[in-house]
């Protein structure tokens, strides 16, 4: 198991975010931020942490809430906490997201043990929080799983300067084929774009203990990843 912690995090205003972190045996490596989906910095997300520190990396799940309600953790598997859930995805502020990221980052870069080298993997809501960091700041490369509303920021394709590995579950009630389509239609010119597809895998595929959470699609996905970072984070 890999050796973890909770801490804080200075951001460039000098408040504290809070964040889980896990670190690996050996040093340097690169450094991965886990960005969380709509359910807070849960099992999920730690356990997303742990997997992979104990492929190598320095792995910290920022909590991206925090503005908006510090320490949240909910589960899909509680009907009473899907409201709560939604209503934080749609009062999130990705401008203030992303900078937050930027912040986190810089952190990455410097801390005790790190190469230098900073990546995301983000799910759901996190998955187009890699893609925008990608698109806008100076991370090292991003994974994104089945991330959701990426089309709503489709006109900052050609700003895209990043490698970027794309998660898509064919069978996503959030991010539909017509969707995924538009999506693989505007990013696959860029050679920085990878996409995989996985038919017949709905949204959270890879969600640890979730309600469609799928093993086969998980793992394929989990190790396309870990190649996917040895390349770029190394």
């Amino acid at each position: 198991m890999a050796r973890t912690e909770d801490i804080q995090v200075t951001l460039r205003d000098g408040s504290k975010m809070g964040a889980h972190i896990a670190f690996p045996d050996k040093k340097p490596v690169g450094a991965i931020i886990a960005i969380m989906e709509i359910w807070g910095v849960n099992d999920t997300m730690r356990a997303h942490a742990q997997e992979f520190a104990e492929a190598g990396w320095i792995t910290l799940v920022p909590d991206l809430f925090w503005r908006l309600e510090p320490g949240v953790e909910l589960s899909d598997a509680e009907p009473a906490h899907w409201d709560k859930a939604i209503d934080l995805y749609y009062d999130f502020d990705y401008e203030l997201g992303v900078q937050d990221m930027e912040d986190v980052t810089a952190f990455l870069r410097t801390i005790e043990g790190s190469n230098g080298k900073v990546g995301t993997v983000g799910y759901c809501l996190g998955g187009k929080m890699g893609y925008l960091m990608c698109c806008r700041s100076d991370i090292d490369c991003a994974v994104a799983y089945y991330g959701t509303y990426i089309e709503h920021s489709i006109k900052e394709a050609p700003n895209l300067s990043k490698p970027f590995l794309l998660h898509q579950a064919l069978d996503d009630k959030w991010v539909p084929p017509v969707v995924c389509a538009m999506i693989e239609r505007r990013l696959s010119p860029n050679p920085l774009v990878e996409i995989e597809k996985y038919p017949g895998a709905d949204h959270a595929f890879a969600r640890h203990g979730g309600t469609t959470y799928s093993a086969p699609e998980a793992e394929c996905a989990l190790a396309r990843s870990i190649e996917f970072f040895h390349q770029h984070l190394d």
